[in-house]
């Protein structure tokens, strides 16, 4: 049985590998365009939306997230700038929640360590308690979820702009707030975001079934990239 298993691995699976490898990753070679796994884009824009932010694919006009500047947790500014060219995951929480936050983060914990040697894929965690979470408490609360400062960050800000950019930025919530003393945010939403800014998954952050999807969508995601750079090698 175990000869024809390394026979079989011999005969099929290492040149499939092989031509995968040298042809570039250009998978769309092998399986056809049709077949190949796709992730969606979120927020298509009419011409009666913002569209100082807007990127084109395929005809289509997206929404991106702004840029953003906020405080963060290690004592120095986070902006937009720490994620060029990365995938990253956006949730809103807050330090002293006793319900979903916590299990929030124990499941992106669990995406910080499927991705630790991965240096494109982080996460932004925002405050949505700026009033509370002050810089050492977002330490605290990074140290209790073993965060990677070089791949998890946790951010706090003035409440206008956090609660700006929770809803025009990732349209984390649909309800209408002015970021003031009455209003407030609580949404177990994380959010996939590509290297363009452009959104690319809503998930349950409190269900494992969700952010497994949520995995599963980011190196589909990195795959697309591969597709991309293979197509423009042989240009």
């Amino acid at each position: 049985m175990g000869n024809k298993i390394i026979a079989l691995f011999i005969a099929f699976i290492m040149p499939v590998g092989c031509l995968l490898l040298l042809d570039g990753l250009d998978i769309l070679n092998v399986l056809g365009r049709e077949n190949r796994p796709f992730v969606k884009r979120y927020v298509a824009l009419t011409d009666e939306m913002e569209q100082s932010n807007a990127i084109k694919v395929n005809d289509t006009l997206w929404h991106t997230v702004p840029d953003f500047s906020f405080d963060g947790h290690t004592g120095r500014k986070v902006t937009h700038n720490d994620f060029k060219d990365k995938i990253f995951i956006a949730d809103f929480f807050f330090s002293h929640c006793p319900s979903i936050c916590p299990q929030m983060s124990k499941q992106l914990q669990r995406v910080q360590y499927e991705f630790r040697k991965d240096t494109m894929i982080k996460i932004l965690s925002h405050t949505v308690d700026p009033e509370r979470d002050s810089i050492p408490r977002l330490a605290e609360y990074a140290e209790l979820y073993e965060a990677d400062s070089t791949k998890w960050l946790f951010v706090t800000g003035s409440k206008v702009d956090l609660y700006e950019q929770a809803r025009k930025g990732y349209y984390v919530v649909i309800t209408e707030g002015d970021g003031g003393a009455e209003d407030f945010i609580h949404t177990p939403n994380l959010v996939l975001v590509d290297k363009e800014r452009v959104i690319r998954g809503y998930y349950d952050g409190t269900k494992e079934e969700e952010v497994n999807q949520m995995m599963m969508d980011i190196k589909t995601v990195q795959l697309e990239y591969l597709w991309a750079a293979g197509r423009k090698a042989k240009e």
